[in-house]
């Protein structure tokens, strides 16, 4: 430092804590000597303090002056504007919280604590002004407050006992997912429940109220017992089921190897591919991306199979184009069967187009050979049908009985015929009409035969 530099003032020194202080009775030598008078401050809190000459400064609170602390380095004006300073710190302080309390929207709990804080600031402190004042403003504040916050604790308790209830909740829905049949559950719609459940917990537990430590870990600790309940039997659940594709995925992976060695043997090899996929179907799922593969694989190998059964069927049915025509003519030629009145003509018309029906032989496909038979089949219904009814006609035994039938019929009626001429002769008409009727039934019966 040169010596041309004016030496700063020293920083104030704090005085002790507030306790009312008399002043000291001066010395004869100083008793004429004025006190300090109050200089001008940037507030009117300057009206609350004086400084002494060796520049202890103290406020005034009720009746007693208080020592604050001493400003040993400055001017008078400067200590008491540095204490008067410390004053509107405060002033600023409570006046803000009134503020805040005026506005609304603040938690008065929170206004209620700082008012608090600010009485215990002011109360004692090391500032010059009317503390007194701010401990009034602060108790009226705290008193206004006090109503509101018995409400925002009657809230609180009721948005806790809410949140209590709402996740007491949650845990009894996670329980009984817990207490299911859980072999017998769709796990994907089991897991998508159970998220949302502890999703709304979390939700729940960064925006609801805090609960107490005891009810958080008592509610959180049944939660976490069922979602442990609940991943168990779904590992388990999965990894038999990992068993289970493996155990298919080898089976079926056996099976493709089967299906592709049967290649060689063309359509011979359809009977045992249709077995393999007997066996394929029994084998269980191996999972969808195994399936798919080692299916593809199998089908390709069927595909083979049926494609040489294709190309012989082709085959087949352009062979069998020449017999279909001479079918086609055959059954042009068997309408005449119908048209025939002799029976006997007509049976043997028939029978030589049967004969060289069976010698053009097997037709393919089935279906058209099949559709040629039954127009065939329909001919010969007819055929039949018609020597049905001439059996019966013309069967002897039929005949003899229709014969001796006839006789008796003839007998009977030469019999009524003398009952009814007998009757007449002696008007009987009771008996004459009911032998007429007799008689009558007779002759129709008679016609009826041919007789």
């Amino acid at each position: 430092m040169s010596a041309n530099e004016p030496t700063k003032p020293t920083p104030p020194i704090p005085g002790p804590p507030a306790v009312p202080m008399p002043r000291k009775a001066p010395t004869p030598a100083a008793a004429t000597a004025p006190v300090a008078p109050v200089p001008a401050a940037s507030s009117t809190s300057a009206e609350w303090g004086r400084v002494s000459e060796d520049g202890t400064v103290e406020v005034k609170e009720g009746d007693a002056w208080r020592v604050v602390g001493q400003y040993p380095d400055g001017t008078s004006e400067e200590a008491l504007a540095y204490f008067v300073r410390k004053f509107d710190d405060i002033a600023f302080k409570v006046h803000a919280l009134e503020q805040r309390q005026q506005a609304g929207g603040a938690s008065a709990s929170d206004l209620a604590k700082q008012a608090g804080h600010l009485i215990e600031e002011a109360t004692d402190a090391a500032a010059v002004g009317d503390l007194a004042g701010l401990r009034d403003r602060l108790n009226t504040l705290t008193s206004s407050l006090s109503e509101a916050t018995e409400q925002e604790a009657q809230q609180a308790k009721e948005l806790v006992d809410q949140a209590i209830a709402e996740r007491t909740a949650l845990v009894e829905r996670a329980e009984a997912i817990a207490a299911r049949d859980l072999s017998k559950v769709q796990w994907k719609q089991v897991t998508a429940e159970l998220g949302e459940l502890f999703d709304a917990w979390q939700a729940q537990q960064q925006n609801g109220p805090r609960l107490s430590k005891g009810i958080s870990q008592q509610l959180w600790k049944r939660f976490r017992d069922a979602r442990a309940i609940v991943d168990k039997q779904r590992r388990a659940f999965y990894s038999e089921l990992d068993d289970a594709h493996k155990a298919a995925r080898d089976a079926k992976s056996r099976l493709v190897e089967r299906a592709e060695a049967l290649a060689p043997r063309g359509i011979d090899g359809i009977p045992a591919y249709r077995n393999l996929l007997d066996e394929w179907k029994a084998s269980g799922r191996a999972g969808r991306k195994a399936d798919d593969a080692l299916w593809a694989r199998f089908k390709a190998a069927g595909d083979a199979l049926y494609a040489a059964r294709a190309e012989q069927a082709a085959a087949e049915e352009a062979d069998s184009a020449p017999k279909i025509e001479a079918r086609q003519a055959l059954l042009e030629e068997a309408k005449a069967v119908a048209d025939e009145s002799n029976i006997k003509r007509a049976r043997a018309l028939l029978t030589h187009i049967q004969r060289q029906w069976d010698e053009i032989g097997r037709i393919f496909p089935r279906e058209k050979e099949r559709a040629l038979d039954d127009k065939l089949r329909a001919i010969e219904q007819g055929v039949k049908g018609r020597e049905d009814v001439d059996w019966k006609k013309n069967n002897p035994e039929t005949k003899a009985r229709a014969n001796d039938m006839s006789s008796q019929l003839l007998e009977a009626i030469e019999k009524l015929e003398a009952e009814v001429a007998a009757a007449e002769k002696t008007g009987d008409k009771k008996a004459a009409k009911e032998a007429a009727d007799a008689l009558e039934a007779r002759r129709a019966w008679l016609n009826a035969l041919g007789g």
